[in-house]
């Protein structure tokens, strides 16, 4: 009796660390599931090659959103980011002729939004919600106003050049497919294995101990939306790069929410100070394999919003969960 008490108890400790350390996992796994059962097809080699290079840009995006989470603010301008920074990128293409000069402008621009984020936050002293949700307006208002409403469009002289980019593939892989996955370890090393990374979970977890134990705070959240933003310019070029052809209304729209549901389910708080940057990672390819059963099941596009909100609703729900457990 005593035998079968401690296996129960066992096997429910077991099940306990998988569901609180590899939730993520498993809830990647459970989707695959019901994708293969929907369609036994979906785990062939161009359907997944294809789930990254849909998910690839705003997985960039999620990664930057991961750090700014997991110190416990959060980012509404990145769709707007997105926008701006690629439309001004194809401006610039189509003056310079040079795809180089395009890439490292929206790199450089994409920290400059970063930079201007983090002072209005730290130097302002105002709450990181007002300080994206302004932003977010600005951006989109000015970048509108600078296309006449109209699109940004690659000159057909540069469009080869500047397309192969994100078409191209190296040994049959993708080129999106290979600089997502590049980007998440690079993100994955700076969380895991640097003082940066310790600092921001540090500031996530409690903003007035870290502040005690001689951390810069103000520091930090700054370095936080600059690294956002040097990530959100990379997925403004890439997103130039296949579409050629940018509308400034409507360009990078969502990628806020979508990048925040990748965050969540991953299994990062959303109060700051824990997150795993391979659980983002594998909550991009969710909401992925989320919204192609959804399309294999014939339901209207327009409900892809509200999916979105329940899956950020439940994720946090089960985080809340978890604490009070």
């Amino acid at each position: 009796m005593n035998t079968v008490s401690t296996s129960n108890k066992d096997f429910k400790q077991v099940w306990q660390n998988i569901t609180t350390n590899y939730s993520h996992w498993l809830s990647f796994v459970l989707l695959l599931v019901v994708a293969v059962i929907i369609n036994p097809s979906f785990l062939s080699f161009t359907n997944l090659t294809n789930q990254f290079v849909q998910g690839a840009i705003v997985g960039i995006c999620a990664m930057g959103m991961s750090l700014v989470i997991s110190a416990g603010m959060i980012d509404l301008s990145v769709g707007s980011s997105v926008a701006i920074i690629s439309g001004l990128g194809i401006s610039l293409l189509n003056k310079t002729q040079s795809v180089m000069i395009c890439f490292l402008f929206c790199l450089a621009f994409g920290l400059f939004l970063g930079l201007v984020n983090g002072l209005f936050i730290t130097k302002g002293n105002i709450a990181p919600f007002i300080v994206t949700l302004a932003t977010f307006s600005a951006y989109r208002s000015i970048i509108t106003q600078l296309g006449q409403g109209g699109p940004f469009t690659v000159d057909k002289t540069m469009y080869d050049s500047l397309r192969a980019v994100a078409s191209g593939k190296i040994l049959g892989i993708p080129n999106l497919m290979i600089i997502f996955i590049l980007v998440t370890i690079i993100t994955g090393i700076i969380m895991g294995k640097t003082k940066f990374g310790r600092y921001v979970y540090a500031v996530g977890s409690n903003q007035q101990a870290a502040r005690l134990t001689g951390i810069k705070v103000n520091n930090v959240k700054t370095m936080i939306y600059c690294y956002a933003g040097l990530l959100y310019g990379l997925a403004a070029f890439l997103l130039a790069s296949r579409l050629t052809s940018i509308q400034a209304a409507s360009a990078g729209d969502g990628y806020e929410m979508d990048a925040i549901a990748a965050v969540a389910i991953g299994g990062t708080s959303m109060e700051g100070g824990r997150g795993k940057i391979i659980g983002t990672f594998l909550g991009v390819l969710m909401l992925r394999i989320i919204q192609t059963i959804l399309v294999m099941a014939n339901v209207p596009p327009f409900l892809n919003g509200l999916v979105r909100g329940l899956v950020i609703i439940v994720a946090v729900l089960a985080q809340t969960k978890k604490k009070n457990k």
